[in-house]
């Protein structure tokens, strides 16, 4: 999966919120889904699709702010 092909219910603002868990140490991220959920007020098969993409996509989405 590439930023190309981002699903219509993912929203910068859920990729920041979820930078900033994964800065934070909050969870692991794999257990990241229920804060999207209570934060954004999104079903849990929501969360677990905008998850699946930050997590695909965060290699190629940090990249450039990591000078690959």
């Amino acid at each position: 999966m590439n930023t190309a092909n981002r699903p219509a219910i993912v929203r910068e603002m859920h990729l920041v919120y979820l930078d900033k868990i994964r800065k934070s140490g909050a969870t692991n991220m794999y257990g990241a889904g229920p804060y999207l959920e209570r934060k954004f007020f999104l079903s849990s098969d929501e969360a677990h699709e905008i998850l699946a993409y930050w997590m695909n996509t965060f290699s190629e989405r940090h990249a450039k702010s990591e000078g690959r």
